[in-house]
Protein backbone atom coordinates (compact mmCIF):
# COMPACT_ATOMS: atom_id res chain seq x y z
CA UNK A 1 0.00 0.00 0.00
CA UNK A 2 1.02 3.62 -0.37
CA UNK A 3 -0.54 6.88 -0.18
CA UNK A 4 -1.07 9.48 -3.53
CA UNK A 5 0.09 12.44 -1.44
CA UNK A 6 3.33 12.13 0.64
CA UNK A 7 4.85 15.54 1.02
CA UNK A 8 3.26 18.97 1.39
CA UNK A 9 5.52 21.73 -0.44
CA UNK A 10 4.87 25.78 0.22
CA UNK A 11 5.31 28.42 -1.21
CA UNK A 12 5.69 31.49 1.19
CA UNK A 13 4.48 34.93 0.12
CA UNK A 14 0.71 34.79 -0.35
CA UNK A 15 0.61 31.01 1.38
CA UNK A 16 2.06 31.07 4.68
CA UNK A 17 2.22 34.77 5.15
CA UNK A 18 -0.18 37.25 3.37
CA UNK A 19 2.69 39.68 2.16
CA UNK A 20 2.14 41.16 -0.37
CA UNK A 21 0.30 43.95 0.72
CA UNK A 22 3.19 45.31 2.08
CA UNK A 23 5.84 44.07 -0.80
CA UNK A 24 3.96 46.34 -2.67
CA UNK A 25 4.21 49.15 -0.28
CA UNK A 26 7.25 48.62 -0.01
CA UNK A 27 8.40 48.66 -3.70
CA UNK A 28 6.06 51.57 -3.92
CA UNK A 29 8.52 53.74 -1.49
CA UNK A 30 11.39 52.28 -2.48
CA UNK A 31 10.80 52.69 -6.47
CA UNK A 32 10.45 56.31 -5.26
CA UNK A 33 13.46 56.52 -3.81
CA UNK A 34 14.76 56.21 -7.19
CA UNK A 35 12.82 58.45 -9.36
CA UNK A 36 9.77 55.68 -10.27
CA UNK A 37 6.13 55.91 -9.64
CA UNK A 38 4.90 52.38 -9.22
CA UNK A 39 1.88 51.45 -11.62
CA UNK A 40 -0.97 48.58 -10.61
CA UNK A 41 0.42 47.26 -13.87
CA UNK A 42 4.14 46.78 -12.24
CA UNK A 43 2.35 45.19 -9.10
CA UNK A 44 0.58 42.61 -11.17
CA UNK A 45 4.40 42.08 -12.79
CA UNK A 46 5.28 41.54 -9.27
CA UNK A 47 3.90 38.00 -7.90
CA UNK A 48 6.08 35.24 -8.17
CA UNK A 49 9.37 36.72 -9.37
CA UNK A 50 13.20 37.33 -7.81
CA UNK A 51 14.12 40.67 -7.12
CA UNK A 52 16.74 40.52 -10.01
CA UNK A 53 13.87 40.47 -12.40
CA UNK A 54 11.91 43.30 -10.90
CA UNK A 55 14.52 45.34 -9.89
CA UNK A 56 16.05 45.45 -13.96
CA UNK A 57 11.86 45.78 -14.38
CA UNK A 58 11.43 48.67 -12.40
CA UNK A 59 14.52 50.71 -12.15
CA UNK A 60 16.28 49.52 -15.61
CA UNK A 61 18.40 47.37 -17.76
CA UNK A 62 21.54 49.52 -17.66
CA UNK A 63 22.17 48.75 -13.56
CA UNK A 64 25.29 46.23 -13.15
CA UNK A 65 24.91 43.01 -11.69
CA UNK A 66 26.42 44.53 -8.60
CA UNK A 67 23.98 47.50 -8.12
CA UNK A 68 20.93 45.16 -8.77
CA UNK A 69 22.15 42.83 -5.78
CA UNK A 70 22.69 46.12 -3.61
CA UNK A 71 18.77 47.16 -4.65
CA UNK A 72 17.52 43.72 -3.56
CA UNK A 73 19.12 44.27 0.10
CA UNK A 74 17.94 47.35 0.60
CA UNK A 75 14.35 46.69 -0.58
CA UNK A 76 14.43 43.62 1.32
CA UNK A 77 15.59 45.75 4.44
CA UNK A 78 12.69 47.41 4.07
CA UNK A 79 9.93 44.93 4.18
CA UNK A 80 11.58 43.09 6.69
CA UNK A 81 11.17 46.77 8.68
CA UNK A 82 7.74 46.88 7.67
CA UNK A 83 6.24 43.52 8.28
CA UNK A 84 8.16 43.16 11.55
CA UNK A 85 5.31 44.38 13.77
CA UNK A 86 2.35 42.37 11.89
CA UNK A 87 3.93 39.20 10.53
CA UNK A 88 1.90 36.60 13.49
CA UNK A 89 -0.79 38.60 12.51
CA UNK A 90 -0.65 38.50 8.56
CA UNK A 91 -0.20 34.71 8.94
CA UNK A 92 -2.88 32.90 5.85
CA UNK A 93 -5.78 31.85 8.30
CA UNK A 94 -5.67 28.49 9.55
CA UNK A 95 -2.12 27.87 8.66
CA UNK A 96 -0.62 27.41 12.05
CA UNK A 97 -3.71 25.08 13.02
CA UNK A 98 -3.32 23.29 9.62
CA UNK A 99 0.36 22.66 10.08
CA UNK A 100 -0.49 21.13 13.70
CA UNK A 101 -2.67 18.93 12.29
CA UNK A 102 -0.44 17.57 9.48
CA UNK A 103 2.25 17.61 11.69
CA UNK A 104 3.62 14.02 10.26
CA UNK A 105 3.74 14.78 6.73
CA UNK A 106 6.93 15.96 5.26
CA UNK A 107 7.23 19.71 4.64
CA UNK A 108 9.01 22.05 2.72
CA UNK A 109 9.59 25.80 1.86
CA UNK A 110 10.11 26.86 -1.56
CA UNK A 111 10.30 30.45 -2.20
CA UNK A 112 11.53 33.00 -4.97
CA UNK A 113 12.37 34.95 -2.03
CA UNK A 114 15.61 36.12 -0.42
CA UNK A 115 17.18 33.54 2.18
CA UNK A 116 17.19 36.29 4.35
CA UNK A 117 13.44 36.42 3.79
CA UNK A 118 12.47 33.28 4.60
CA UNK A 119 14.51 32.94 7.40
CA UNK A 120 13.13 36.01 9.18
CA UNK A 121 9.46 34.82 8.07
CA UNK A 122 9.63 31.67 9.66
CA UNK A 123 11.73 32.81 12.70
CA UNK A 124 9.61 35.89 13.52
CA UNK A 125 6.30 33.34 12.67
CA UNK A 126 8.09 30.30 14.85
CA UNK A 127 7.20 28.33 12.26
CA UNK A 128 10.50 26.76 11.56
CA UNK A 129 10.23 23.67 13.49
CA UNK A 130 7.58 22.46 10.69
CA UNK A 131 10.16 22.91 8.22
CA UNK A 132 12.65 20.97 7.67
CA UNK A 133 13.46 21.97 4.41
CA UNK A 134 13.85 25.75 3.79
CA UNK A 135 14.91 26.89 0.06
CA UNK A 136 15.01 30.06 -1.44
CA UNK A 137 15.15 30.99 -4.77
CA UNK A 138 19.18 31.98 -5.06
CA UNK A 139 19.75 27.53 -4.18
CA UNK A 140 18.12 26.48 -8.08
CA UNK A 141 19.66 27.50 -10.98
CA UNK A 142 16.19 28.47 -12.69
CA UNK A 143 13.49 30.18 -10.44
CA UNK A 144 10.00 29.43 -10.79
CA UNK A 145 8.09 29.12 -13.48
CA UNK A 146 10.99 26.37 -13.85
CA UNK A 147 10.61 23.33 -11.69
CA UNK A 148 13.67 23.23 -9.91
CA UNK A 149 12.90 24.28 -6.20
CA UNK A 150 10.02 22.08 -6.50
CA UNK A 151 12.15 19.15 -7.31
CA UNK A 152 15.02 19.69 -5.20
CA UNK A 153 12.67 20.31 -2.48
CA UNK A 154 11.05 16.88 -3.10
CA UNK A 155 14.68 15.30 -3.07
CA UNK A 156 15.67 16.53 0.16
CA UNK A 157 12.23 15.58 1.86
CA UNK A 158 13.07 11.84 -0.05
CA UNK A 159 9.44 11.70 -1.63
CA UNK A 160 9.07 11.30 -5.35
CA UNK A 161 7.77 14.33 -6.94
CA UNK A 162 4.33 13.18 -7.92
CA UNK A 163 3.59 12.24 -3.99
CA UNK A 164 4.10 15.84 -3.02
CA UNK A 165 1.38 18.49 -2.90
CA UNK A 166 2.03 21.83 -4.12
CA UNK A 167 0.42 24.81 -2.09
CA UNK A 168 0.99 28.72 -3.97
CA UNK A 169 -0.84 31.44 -4.94
CA UNK A 170 0.56 33.13 -7.89
CA UNK A 171 0.68 31.67 -12.11
CA UNK A 172 4.40 31.38 -12.04
CA UNK A 173 4.26 29.49 -9.01
CA UNK A 174 1.53 26.99 -10.32
CA UNK A 175 2.96 26.66 -13.63
CA UNK A 176 6.45 25.37 -11.43
CA UNK A 177 4.61 22.96 -9.58
CA UNK A 178 2.69 21.84 -12.25
CA UNK A 179 5.89 21.19 -14.66
CA UNK A 180 7.34 19.35 -11.35
CA UNK A 181 4.25 16.65 -12.10
CA UNK A 182 3.05 17.65 -8.52
CA UNK A 183 -0.66 18.68 -7.72
CA UNK A 184 -1.08 22.16 -6.90
CA UNK A 185 -3.76 23.33 -4.64
CA UNK A 186 -3.94 27.42 -5.27
CA UNK A 187 -4.73 29.52 -2.91
CA UNK A 188 -7.06 32.94 -3.60
CA UNK A 189 -4.66 35.64 -1.35
CA UNK A 190 -3.50 37.03 -4.75
CA UNK A 191 -5.34 36.41 -7.25
CA UNK A 192 -8.93 35.42 -7.50
CA UNK A 193 -8.38 32.53 -9.89
CA UNK A 194 -5.30 30.27 -10.68
CA UNK A 195 -5.32 27.88 -14.06
CA UNK A 196 -4.50 24.46 -13.58
CA UNK A 197 -4.63 24.02 -9.73
CA UNK A 198 -6.22 20.79 -8.61
CA UNK A 199 -8.42 22.88 -6.17
CA UNK A 200 -8.81 26.68 -5.19
CA UNK A 201 -9.20 27.64 -1.65
CA UNK A 202 -9.80 31.18 0.32
CA UNK A 203 -7.29 29.77 2.89
CA UNK A 204 -6.51 26.78 5.19
CA UNK A 205 -9.72 27.08 7.20
CA UNK A 206 -11.74 26.78 3.75
CA UNK A 207 -13.60 23.21 4.01
CA UNK A 208 -12.62 22.33 0.50
CA UNK A 209 -8.98 22.15 1.27
CA UNK A 210 -9.58 19.20 3.67
CA UNK A 211 -12.65 17.83 1.11
CA UNK A 212 -9.69 17.58 -1.24
CA UNK A 213 -7.08 16.27 0.60
CA UNK A 214 -8.85 13.32 2.19
CA UNK A 215 -8.62 12.06 -1.24
CA UNK A 216 -5.71 13.08 -2.15
CA UNK A 217 -4.19 11.43 0.78
CA UNK A 218 -6.27 8.37 0.38
CA UNK A 219 -4.19 5.11 0.45
CA UNK A 220 -4.16 2.89 -2.66
CA UNK A 221 -2.77 -0.42 -3.61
Amino acid sequence: MKRKARAFLFDMDGVIVDSNPVHRVAWVEYNRRHGVETTPEMHERMYGKRNHVLIRDFLGDHLTDEEIDRHSELKEELFRRMMLPRIREALVPGLRSFLERYRGVPMAVASNASPENVEFVLREAGLGEFFPVALHGGEVARAKPYPDIYLRAAELLGVAAAECVVFEDSATGVEAGVAAGMPVVGLSTTHETLEGVEVLVRDFNDPALEAWLSGALATVS
